[in-house]
């Protein structure tokens, strides 16, 4: 079949989602890197009728119409899009194609995705900030704080994913979406629908892979700077948490503990670091996790330059390895896995653009090299893909342990290696805190659910200003409803102690709220593993009927019940926000405020508005000082007004034994016109025995994050209770 001068193959894999590819000569048989999934026996149906070609699953109808034009439609024939112009023009140069593609876009829907995309000049600096793209350019490259992922997503409730890896850039100017790729053999593409954006999320993620579930204390606080120089340092930083009962589940070992061996020499320098196994067994006695930073380039003096390059794994031109060779992984795994068997908890993968050259410079040297499976210009931003591959995998086979990487830069499909993006090297002021916003909630919708920040910025200001101290408590007042909680920066130290009393204990308290949040953010998790869920949600994900909501860049939900709102100014009294038509409870003061309508809320420096949604269900654990202190007794708040429905998940919290169904669920279901709370009995094989002190909230109860005097208590075996009101 032709179109426009093209080969069009047209394959199914879901009833929802359809492969579209246009070629010149042979439709070549190539490994994706992106999708792994395969196409299920969908019955299609095809009709041929006055020029019209129309191919059909029972949930999408393709149309090609004698104009040229590829239409797709939805089940009940409503337009979802129109690709209007495609186009393979050869270049001479590279030897492969220059990739074009016009789609036509309707009135009133809004495109999101892409990746993570702040603005400015390198160094997430930004005073322009939005969330929707239209009337918007994006150029898919990597880069310290831009990534680069070819999937968007649409308020009509559509996704488009097209499997290219080479320089991209999108531009939605009116109602025309251009596409251009620097090089491809093909256009290749996934079309995805979904009736709601979840559904389009999941489908995403079973046509590149699920996205595994991290350790509990994964989720918990994270505390890092550039850099604890020495073992002591680590180690008393640890103590100084505990002794001030600040909770803590990771510390973080940057740069240069290498020392004397030479740029990422995968050891230890003895004069900073005697005994490292020690070190970590003492963090491990603190009940902590150590993550420590990772290189993809290595200093030439270096065993494990020299080895890699014996064997052919360093790109040329540079001093970094090559992901794309399956040998060449495997070769940085046994590196890796030297500091996995001291006890290293995680792994940081840093400048994973990779960042190669003179200073964030990494296009130009992957650009031309060889990379063994093809040209680097053809695979250029699949970079951070393949190193995460290299470590999800190497340590899959050799630990039980789950796999958590903190990485720069991103790809299509990394959610599937356990990978959390941070936004790179960005400033510590208002206007970075700001253009983050939309740049995480883009990534969110992006497909990849776990994502962070340098919280008060990685150029830090002095913890000991008070214009500095008020950036940093919003920024960590946001932090805390972001998916990874973590602190980082160069030139000044943030502990919490650092921001005098006053700081220290507005931080604290929104640090303890994190963990009093832990039973709901790690139920969160599982939803994101067994139902393509995503935590961070543009305000279109939950509310895709109201148009108020389809540029609100500032505002989001997290999780199904939680609506927050981070300041983003200093010395204000109050913030305008949106409230979409449900009804809401102030999580403070328990005030319930009817929704569909802007209203201005009271701030002040020891709060951000937060709302729970009316038929809410918000299990709190107990003042906890780290993920691994376990939680029998759960405050449970119930939000009434509406119905509403939660599973509070829980696990060994370490490693894959949920693969097995070694985890237990409670299901749990308000009914509004019955007054009824139903604690169903349990899912999973892990017995369970809680106290569950049920919380009915209102003016008086089951506000703010200290512990609530319950107004039931019961005891849960797994087996169904009912309590009424």
């Amino acid at each position: 079949m032709r179109l426009g001068g093209l080969n069009i193959d047209v394959k199914f894999y879901l009833e929802n989602a359809v492969r579209i590819t246009y070629y010149y000569h042979s439709l070549n048989s190539y490994k994706s890197l992106v999708v792994v999934g395969q196409p299920n026996n969908i019955e299609i149906r095809k009709k041929d009728e006055n020029g019209f070609i129309q191919i059909s699953s029972n949930r999408l109808q393709l149309v090609i119409t004698p104009e040229a034009a590829l239409i797709i439609k939805d089940n009940r024939g409503n337009v979802l899009i129109k690709e209007i112009y495609r186009n393979l023009i050869f270049n001479e140069k590279l030897q492969t194609y220059n990739l074009e593609q016009i789609f036509e876009l309707t009135e009133n829907e809004n495109i999101y995705g892409l990746g993570q995309h702040a603005g400015g000049n390198g160094l997430g600096q930004s005073s322009v900030f939005k969330i929707g793209y239209r009337g918007s350019t994006i150029t898919l490259s990597q880069r310290n704080t831009d990534i680069a992922i070819p999937f968007l997503v649409s308020s009509k409730g559509y996704g488009i994913l097209w499997d290219n890896y080479s320089l991209g850039s999108i531009s939605l100017k009116g109602n025309e979406m251009k596409i251009w790729f620097e090089a491809g053999n093909s256009l290749d593409y996934y079309f995805i629908y979904g009736e709601s954006l979840d559904e389009v999320i999941e489908t995403y993620r079973k046509l590149t892979g699920e996205a595994p579930l991290l350790p509990k204390w994964a989720y918990g606080y994270w505390q890092s700077k550039e850099r604890y120089k020495s073992q002591d340092e680590l180690i008393n930083i640890v103590k100084e948490f505990r002794n001030r009962k600040i909770p803590l589940d990771v510390i973080v070992l940057d740069w240069r503990y290498w020392g004397k061996y030479g740029w990422n020499a995968f050891k230890f320098d003895e004069e900073d670091f005697p005994d490292p196994k020690g070190m970590i067994e003492e963090i491990h006695r603190l009940k902590a996790k150590l993550m420590i930073s990772i290189w993809p380039t290595f200093g030439k003096e270096t065993d494990v330059y020299k080895e890699m390059e014996a064997n052919g794994c360093i790109i040329s031109g540079t001093t970094c390895f090559n992901p794309f060779k399956e040998e060449c992984r495997e070769l940085f795994w046994k590196y890796v896995k030297k500091f996995l068997d001291l006890g290293v908890d995680g792994w940081w993968l840093d400048a994973s653009e990779p960042e190669t050259g003179f200073g964030l410079v990494f296009f130009s040297p992957i650009h031309d090299a060889d990379l063994g499976i093809g040209k680097g210009y053809m695979y250029l931003n699949a970079f951070p893909l393949m190193e995460t591959k290299a470590v999800y995998e190497g340590q899959r086979k050799s630990s039980n342990n789950r796999v958590v990487i903190l990485t720069r830069s991103a790809f299509a499909g990394q959610q599937r290696y356990s990978a959390i993006s941070w936004s790179g090297d960005i400033l510590g002021d208002w206007a970075t805190l700001r253009a983050q916003i939309p740049a995480g909630l883009n990534f969110s919708i992006s497909g990849i659910p776990y994502w962070t920040t340098d919280i008060g910025g990685f150029f830090s200001g002095n913890p000991e200003s008070e214009s500095y101290k008020e950036i940093f408590i919003r920024w960590l007042q946001w932090g805390v409803f972001c998916p990874i909680f973590r602190v980082h920066g160069t030139i000044f130290p943030k502990e919490p102690w650092r921001f005098r009393k006053d700081g220290e204990n507005v931080i604290v308290k929104f640090i303890r709220l994190r963990y009093r949040l832990l039973p709901y953010i790690y139920s969160l998790a599982w939803m994101v593993y067994s139902k393509g869920y995503t935590i961070m949600r543009p305000l279109v994900m939950d509310f895709k009927d109201d148009y108020n909501v389809y540029d609100i860049d500032d505002q989001y939900m997290f999780g199904p019940y939680i609506l927050v709102n981070p300041i983003t100014l200093p010395s204000i009294k109050e913030r305008e926000l949106y409230l979409p038509k449900e009804k809401w409870y102030d999580f403070w003061n328990g005030d319930i405020i009817q929704g569909g309508r802007w209203i201005k809320a009271k701030v002040s420096i020891d709060m951000i508005p937060i709302y729970i949604r009316s038929g809410a269900i918000l299990p709190l654990a107990d003042l906890i000082e780290s993920s691994g202190d376990e939680y029998s007794s759960i405050e449970l708040r119930v939000y009434t007004g509406n119905s509403g429905k939660f599973e509070i998940y829980d696990d060994d919290g370490m490693t894959y034994d949920y693969e097995k169904g070694k985890y237990s669920i409670i299901p749990i279901e308000w009914n509004e016109e019955k007054q009824e709370l139903i604690l169903g009995n349990k899912k999973g094989e892990l017995n369970v025995k809680k106290e569950i002190r049920i919380v009915w909230v209102n003016r008086n109860n089951g506000i703010g994050i200290e512990l609530s005097k319950p107004d039931q208590i019961v005891t849960y075996n797994g087996s169904e209770i009912r309590i009424k009101r």
